[in-house]
């Protein structure tokens, strides 16, 4: 086949632009014979480091950067989508793939596409996600076109393809799954390695930490961590023990979604354990893999999440989480930590209590551990790659989903 393939997210940071890399080689390895044509913006041309023969770069001029301008508050430029119509247009392709409807644009009339919606959650809450009615307009607008254009729709997870079909309407039938996986750069840490991450995060010798790690939106409920971390901090205190200390990775400027003001920020000073939260940043792969090791738990108590992807990033370094039962980590992750419902923050508190014990931790970040390695990159390119000769031939192939 010939695959086109919008690689416009390829440089971005979240889990959109991970999905994008991870899944994308992983389909130019398996697919040697085929061609994938990937269309990127020009500016953006360097940052695309995929290099196999099989793989040809087709650079589109942008007046803005499409992962910039489609941000929560704002639009593509009709004539920047245009471009990348036009450039699709003048390359034939057997089929088009699009690994997030982020940063879609309207394709050729009649060509075969198979769109990628990771979840649900800015349809089902808008509220929470999209700042105004106007951005939730052009959201919507943007999602009915790409849906109505595909031919399939690719998702994450089991627990995704339902919030699909059950809020945006789409038939169970025209959903197929590829799961996703943890880079292989995600493995326990040394002693030494978590030793001197702790460190240069400020962390005392021998005090536990928390992490959280993503997107500071208000969803995430970070602002219920914060206040979970002050009641376990006083409880520690209060017996003499070591508290432990809260890590908060992501970019808390500059995010192209809905920021969550200063709710967090007065969860932290109310609690009254300022002292002990670390806002370290965005951290690269290599850094971040040992701050996980050392946790006692990854958080991610979020209102819904399509997959979950830095929980079972903290599960391939052997680190157990407390994460939403609102995703598929309960299935995914089972016996490898605490699922709590969202806004449950008793739920979550009696959860970090337990994982302070150094027994319950070993046990479940061991379970952890077993059921991440279950999940690989290779094995959701196939449920691509099926996806995308289906969109071709109409012949559905059998897909793994099963973790």
């Amino acid at each position: 086949m010939r695959i086109g393939v919008d690689v416009a997210c390829w440089a971005n940071a979240r889990g959109y632009g991970r999905f994008t890399r991870e899944l994308l080689r992983a389909l130019v390895a398996e697919a040697p014979d085929d061609e994938f044509v990937c269309f990127v913006e020009e500016a953006g041309a360097d940052a695309f480091d995929l290099r196999a023969p099989n793989v040809r770069v087709v650079a589109v001029p942008q007046g803005r950067a499409p992962t910039e301008a489609a941000a929560a508050d704002g639009y593509r430029a009709p004539l920047d989508m245009f471009r990348f119509t036009r450039a699709v247009w003048r390359e034939p392709t057997d089929v088009f793939f699009s690994p997030s409807v982020y940063t879609y644009f309207p394709l050729p009339p009649g060509r075969r596409s198979v769109i990628t919606v990771h979840d649900a959650i800015a349809d089902r809450f808008p509220e929470l996600t999209l700042p105004s009615r106007r951005a939730q307009l052009f959201w919507r607008l943007k999602v009915g076109m790409a849906l109505r254009q595909a031919s399939l729709v690719l998702t994450v997870s089991p627990f995704a393809a339902r919030e699909i079909a059950e809020v945006l309407g789409v038939s169970r039938d025209r959903i197929r799954i590829a799961l996703e996986a943890p880079s292989p750069i995600y493995r326990p840490s040394r002693a030494d390695e978590v030793d001197a991450a702790r460190r240069a995060l400020g962390i005392p010798d021998g005090a536990p930490w928390f992490a959280y790690v993503g997107g500071f939106n208000p969803h995430k409920h970070v602002d219920v961590i914060a206040r979970a971390h002050a009641t376990i901090v006083r409880e520690e205190e209060s017996r003499g023990g070591a508290p432990p200390h809260l890590v908060l990775v992501g970019r808390r400027s500059g995010d192209v979604f809905h920021g969550v003001g200063n709710a967090i920020d007065d969860a932290v000073r109310a609690g009254g354990a300022e002292a002990l939260v670390h806002w370290p940043g965005f951290m690269p792969d290599d850094a971040l893999r040992h701050v996980l090791s050392g946790a006692r738990a990854l958080l991610l108590p979020s209102e819904n999440e399509g997959f979950g992807l830095p929980a079972v990033e903290a599960a391939a370094c052997g680190t157990p989480v407390i994460a939403t039962t609102a995703s598929p980590l309960p299935e995914l992750l089972a016996g490898g930590g605490f699922f709590v419902p969202p806004r449950d923050g008793a739920a979550l508190e009696t959860a970090m209590r337990a994982l302070l014990d150094d027994g319950a931790r070993a046990i479940l970040g061991a379970r952890a551990r077993e059921r991440a390695a279950l999940l690989s990159w290779t094995r959701g390119a196939r449920s691509a790659l099926g996806a995308l000769r289906e969109a071709v031939t109409g012949a559905r192939a059998p897909q793994e989903v099963a973790a």
